[in-house]
């Protein structure tokens, strides 16, 4: 979802391209409805980059019809980040969590048209907006990511720059702040928080640890300090720590009327939309 005239498609961990070329996406062949938490996570763990499942509220499926059976082809989920700030920067007066979340994950399978997005999306946001929601926030990272299999390397994420919040008329926000980050072998990031719970010996660290050693970690003793484990198992792994200048940040205002639409006020000035770099001549 980066170049105008192309649209990003995932399958397995990998992303793949839709064209303008390709076939013309036809409505008559989908259904939108809501996932539980079980179903959502699987299809984003298996095909998008990150396999990663964030903390969601409302979750939808993209089901395509023409199959025998329905077939879930792709996943909006509606997500509640790790700080509360980034609902209430861009949406002061909405309650976080309740009446502002993330768009947290947009996925679609390779099988499904162009422009599927905008259809599946006006879709969810209408159904977002009848549970409450009148405000959704998200982010589009402007940083290509790579991973290494079997010493070699392959660009698995293009960074992009909100092209599919641009064409569903998201207000642009300007950049989120500058960070560092610490990305793995795989591609993924491991954040300050999983490292956190690491170090600090907080539940949920079992399974950064697991994360670890499945990418060729030795296991801690019993007895290790965990701080020092850490530091060593990112060393042998070949964690990278990479400079990030920030995604760059989108908003949208729901409702079920324009009224409802137009009493939620953006906290954050607004700006021209970031448009793609052209390659020299």
């Amino acid at each position: 979802m980066s170049t105008p005239g192309f649209t990003q498609r995932w399958r397995n961990g990998t992303h793949r391209w839709r064209t303008t070329a390709g076939p013309t996406f036809n409505p008559d062949r989908y259904s939108v409805s809501e996932l539980d938490s079980i179903l959502a996570e699987e299809f984003c763990v298996r095909h998008h980059y990150s396999a990663a499942w964030p903390a969601t509220k409302y979750r939808f499926g993209l089901f395509d019809l023409h199959a025998y059976e329905p077939q879930l082809v792709g996943v909006v989920a509606l997500g509640i980040p790790m700080s509360n700030q980034v609902l209430t920067n861009p949406f002061p007066t909405l309650v976080p969590n309740e009446e502002s979340l993330e768009l947290s994950r947009l996925v679609l399978l390779d099988s499904v048209a162009m422009n599927g997005e905008s259809w599946f999306c006006a879709r969810v946001f209408a159904r977002a907006a009848e549970h409450g929601v009148r405000g959704l926030v998200s982010f589009a990272d402007p940083v290509p990511r790579w991973r290494i299999i079997e010493g070699r390397t392959e660009m698995i994420k293009p960074g992009h720059i909100g092209i599919v919040y641009q064409a569903l008329n998201f207000d642009y926000l300007g950049r989120s702040t500058r960070r560092t980050l610490t990305l793995l072998p795989d591609a993924t990031v491991l954040t300050a928080r999983a490292q956190a719970k690491v170090t600090g010996g907080e539940r949920g660290r079992n399974g950064v640890v697991a994360r670890l050693v499945t990418l060729g970690a030795a296991p801690p003793h019993p007895d290790e300090d965990l701080a020092q484990w850490l530091a060593t198992a990112l060393r042998a792994i070949g964690a990278r720590r990479q400079r990030h200048p920030g995604n760059h940040r989108y908003a949208i205002r729901l409702g079920r009327t324009r009224g409802e639409r137009t009493r939620t006020t953006i906290g954050m000035a607004t700006g021209p939309y970031p448009k793609p770099r052209l390659a020299a001549a």
